[in-house]
């Protein structure tokens, strides 16, 4: 099952710390339930969007890499 996002952010070119600030920004304007889709071509963003989902208490549904490109799915909790 694929979910839909709500809301895409494309963070390509942009290095640490910002895709993870613009997660945290974009995550904030969505309801409970809802899914951000982000993607991000820095390395780091990698482990930055899974600690940050985890401490927020946000789901990962989705990753994938497509060459340099990352693409996650995270759905709003509560």
């Amino acid at each position: 099952m694929t979910e839909e996002p709500d809301k895409t952010v494309d963070c390509i070119g942009l290095y640490c710390p910002m895709p993870l600030l613009r997660a945290r920004e974009e995550i904030d304007t969505l309801e409970e339930g809802q899914v951000l889709e982000l993607i991000a071509d820095d390395p780091a963003a990698e482990e930055d969007i899974q600690r940050f989902a985890k401490r927020t208490g946000n789901e990962i549904l989705k990753m994938e890499k497509d060459g340099d490109n990352l693409k996650f799915l995270i759905k709003k909790k509560g």
